[in-house]
């Protein structure tokens, strides 16, 4: 049955900016979305439509790409007859095409990107299957068993996401060794209700507070403080066997004049070569249980990314070196940049590119960790995407606010779903990296 009303509205996203909320209807129900926007954003991203009203929201509501919804892309979908249950690619390539840009600039990557997921979720419901289901077979993944995946959760603000000194953006804790999705999540919220103590035993009550994701953002500015912060959290958790680390340094929001200002937050900069850099990266890797490194250089910098990449030993992340684009991970294939890719549905702007894009990396080898944005909303897509996509490993924030919460609940829903529809599936634990490849019988 083809779409009968898309309407879309202006809402609210986790930091009180504008976002768009997208319902569409048809004879299986009324589905709805809403999109989440970025802090710290790379230059190759679709573009976020905001009307730049000062105003009204200080110029970020979107009330430009709500008409854009309303008047334009939904009645010209409504209008072609197109079905969800079978062509969510053609209603997306649509969208595409009437926009008429690379990036999405004209009627925003916000208003398109509502309606393909709100698509997508009425065309699981038309083909009566779960969210997950119905992204598995869209991008050609087996459904006759299911990965659930690591959820690496960001602990410790910096960078963009918090007030204070630190310039890496993010630090992470992976309960590898947990023997489901449910136990993951209790060995990191134990380990997270660890580290507020810690940090209120060294700094204070006071340097608890939250940075955007939900993370801890202490009085602290060098990497190693906050990485001891981990290693005294997870060992007084109980977890060292089971808990390792990952970072997103997001290394584009203090790339200066081709350096790296490591005190860019302060007014005493710390300025460092690509080749400093490498050395700190090699450091910390050696002393700590780093298994993830996450755009480590700048957006531009592929000489520094593929030196690097040349002994990582860990999974190394392209986040705004690739924006979830085709042509970026095909050229940092052929500069050997990276083995990973952040996929962001904002970046990319619609559910059949970001499918394509993970299609592409999992084609050259690398793993997928797909990533939700500092500026959230309570839905909860995500969690379904990763399973479909046996991506094996998401950030989502820490186990901490709503709008990180409700992705870690909904997977906990999704792997209690599994098991009581007896569909065979696995915690993909130390093998993140290569989950899509995991063979469960």
């Amino acid at each position: 049955m083809s779409i009968t009303s898309i309407t879309a509205s202006q809402r609210l996203d986790s930091r009180g900016k504008p976002t768009i909320q997208v319902r569409l209807t048809s004879a299986y129900g009324t589905f709805t979305s809403v999109v989440p926007s970025g802090a710290s954003k790379g230059d190759y991203e679709a573009v976020e439509l905001r009307d730049g009203d000062p105003s009204s929201y200080h110029g970020n509501s979107v009330l430009k790409a709500v008409e854009n919804v309303n008047e334009v892309l939904g009645p010209r979908i409504i209008e072609s007859g197109l079905v969800p249950a079978t062509e969510l690619s053609k209603i997306d390539k649509l969208m595409i095409d009437i926009d008429g840009t690379a990036n999405k600039s004209r009627l925003g990557a916000n208003a398109i990107l509502g309606i393909s997921m709100a698509a997508a979720r009425a065309g699981a419901a038309a083909r009566g299957l779960p969210l997950y289901e119905f992204i598995a077979h869209e991008s050609g993944t087996s459904v006759e068993d299911y990965v659930t995946p690591v959820p690496f959760f960001n602990v410790l603000n910096g960078g963009d996401h918090s007030g204070n000194m630190m310039a890496f953006q993010e630090f992470m804790i992976a309960p590898v060794g947990a023997r489901s999705f449910a136990e993951g999540v209790q060995f990191a919220s134990e380990t997270y209700a660890a580290l507020k103590s810690a940090i209120e035993a060294r700094y204070g009550r006071a340097a608890t507070g939250i940075g955007d994701e939900g993370g801890f953002a202490p009085p602290i500015s060098q990497p190693h403080e906050a990485l001891d912060l981990l290693n005294e959290a997870i060992k007084s958790a109980g977890h060292s066997s089971q808990i390792k680390i990952g970072i997103d340094p997001a290394s584009q929001s203090f790339f200066r004049d081709g350096q790296y200002d490591l005190g860019y937050k302060s007014d005493n900069a710390e300025m460092l070569d690509a080749s400093a850099m490498m050395r700190m990266y090699h450091s910390l890797l050696s002393r700590y249980p780093i298994i993830l490194l996450e755009d480590p250089f700048g957006q531009d910098d592929w000489d520094s990314f593929t030196n690097f990449n040349k002994d990582c030993s860990v999974e190394l992340v392209g986040d705004d070196l690739l924006a979830t684009n085709i042509e970026r991970i095909k050229l940092a294939e052929d500069r050997k940049a990276c083995n990973s890719i952040l996929l962001k549905l904002n970046q990319i702007g619609t559910v059949s590119e970001a499918l394509q894009a993970a299609k592409e990396a999992f084609a050259a080898d690398w793993s997928v960790f797909v990533s939700h944005r500092s500026g959230e909303t309570t839905d909860d897509f995500i969690a379904d995407l990763t399973v479909g996509l046996r991506a094996g490993h998401l950030k989502s924030g820490a186990p901490c606010r709503g709008e990180r919460v409700v992705k870690y609940n909904r997977l906990m829903d999704i792997e209690d779903d599994l098991e009581l529809r007896g569909i065979p599936h696995i915690y993909a634990g130390v093998n993140f990296r290569s989950a899509n490849r995991l063979l469960l019988r």
